[in-house]
């Protein structure tokens, strides 16, 4: 069924920039709006996107250092070759 849709088995997940896109264009509309109610609730809808965004944000670690890691050691068969 879902092979005529485009769909072939993977992981069906909503990424970070679907979010973003959405909570965009709900601010775009509230801004435009004449309708004060409707700006709110567009902006409340946007701002519920946004936490969504920080959600699935991984938190940034402002000190990265590489991970331990030692070289592999080398075969003796690969030594011979050399």
């Amino acid at each position: 069924m879902g092979s005529a849709l485009g769909y072939h088995g993977g992981s069906n997940v909503i990424g970070r920039e679907y979010f973003v896109r959405q909570a965009v264009t709900l601010f775009k509309f509230a801004k435009i709006t004449k309708d004060p109610k409707i700006s709110v609730a567009l902006l409340e809808k946007a701002a519920d996107l946004k936490a969504r965004v920080d959600e699935t944000t991984p938190p940034v670690d402002p000190n990265p250092q590489a991970p331990d890691v030692e070289p592999p050691a080398q075969s003796s068969a690969w030594r011979r070759h050399e």
